[in-house]
């Protein structure tokens, strides 16, 4: 189905008068998994398009984004009744992790013209921000109806329904996006994900795996593989195993806490302690808020008998666990777009 036909569909412009509610807290890693998202979507481009938008497309795919929004607000104060103005500025403000206000002109320029399964993917991307996997799935299944040839649209589907723990229509839409798009490192990666999170091990491992074996053969590095197999053998019990993984993804990712986080592990629990300390603190350096790492890390000094270095990172594990502005519950981990 071609874009051209989607705009002419009549359920968004009743049902986008909906979208602009929710203020919520965004982390760091969910910024940098929808800017991801954002630099994969092309901005909407229409048959006859003024000169001023094609400006600011123009500076988007420059990155100059301040400079696009402003051309795109000069344009909209002479159009106010532009849905392209306001979807291109919608657009605009989601690369720019300004969800809410985002949501707002894809309301507006829906109330003029009805929006295309493209835009639809956008709306879900600041709903993703938001954390509200709920309204994200409903416009991702709506955008894939309209059109089930895009692959990024099941790809994107598909990472939401994971994050509302619905696994087997997570697997259904990964399927899908690899139906479209074969050897997509990614929607193999998320599918092991997805059957690790029916306790399926043997069908996550087997996934990982053939994502490895894809990205090898393509030239593609992607950290994110080899994290997942590495974690799923360590949790087994394999760390002899998972440690060349776990060594991998810290190689195509040093600045990934998650990654020197778990390599940490795996060598604490292969005893081999120096190792161990040498990751677990350069988790804590790039993930200082996280007081589940200054815990390990002082539990590793500990066993290296180091006792003035384990009380430290014992009182700021206690320190940050007192206070839950500052206190983060997970290791974030920037390469999985979640």
């Amino acid at each position: 189905m071609r874009s051209t036909q989607l705009r002419h569909h009549p359920e968004p412009q009743r049902a986008l008068i909906r979208l602009a509610r929710t203020n919520s807290s965004i982390s760091w890693a969910t910024r940098l998994a929808v800017l991801w998202v954002f630099l994969l979507l092309a901005p909407p481009t229409p048959a006859n398009c003024q000169d001023s938008l094609q400006d600011a497309r123009a500076q988007v795919a420059q990155k100059e984004l301040t400079k696009a929004e402003q051309t795109v607000r000069a344009y909209l104060a002479k159009s106010p009744d532009s849905a392209e103005g306001h979807f291109l500025l919608g657009y605009i403000l989601n690369a720019e992790h300004k969800p809410t206000r985002s949501l707002a002109e894809y309301t507006t320029g829906a109330r003029f013209h009805p929006p295309s399964a493209s835009d639809l993917l956008v709306v879900a991307a600041d709903y993703v921000y938001l954390h509200d996997y709920s309204d994200a799935d409903k416009w991702l299944t709506m955008a894939t109806q309209w059109n089930p040839g895009d692959a990024l649209g099941w790809y994107l589907l598909g990472r939401t329904k994971y994050n509302e723990n619905r696994f087997q229509e997570a697997i259904d839409a990964f399927r899908k996006c690899l139906q479209l798009d074969p050897k997509n490192v990614r929607a193999e990666s998320n599918l092991g994900l997805s059957y690790e999170g029916l306790a399926d091990d043997a069908r996550a491992q087997h996934a990982y795996v053939t994502a490895i074996q894809w990205e090898t053969e393509l030239s593609l590095p992607d950290p994110q593989p080899y994290l997942n197999l590495g974690i799923l053998l360590a949790r087994d019990g394999q760390n002899a195993q998972a440690i060349p993984y776990l060594q991998k993804a810290v190689e195509l990712a040093p600045q990934n806490p998650k990654a020197r986080e778990q390599l940490g592990r795996a060598y604490e629990k292969m005893h081999m302690l120096r190792k161990a300390q040498s990751e677990l603190e350069k988790a804590v350096l790039l993930a200082p808020s996280v007081s589940a790492l200054h815990f390990q890390l002082g539990r590793v000094y500990h066993e290296e008998k180091n006792e003035d270095m384990a009380k430290k990172e014992f009182a700021a594990c206690a320190a940050l666990n007192g206070s839950k502005s500052t206190d983060t519950d997970e290791t974030p981990n920037p390469d999985s777009p979640h």
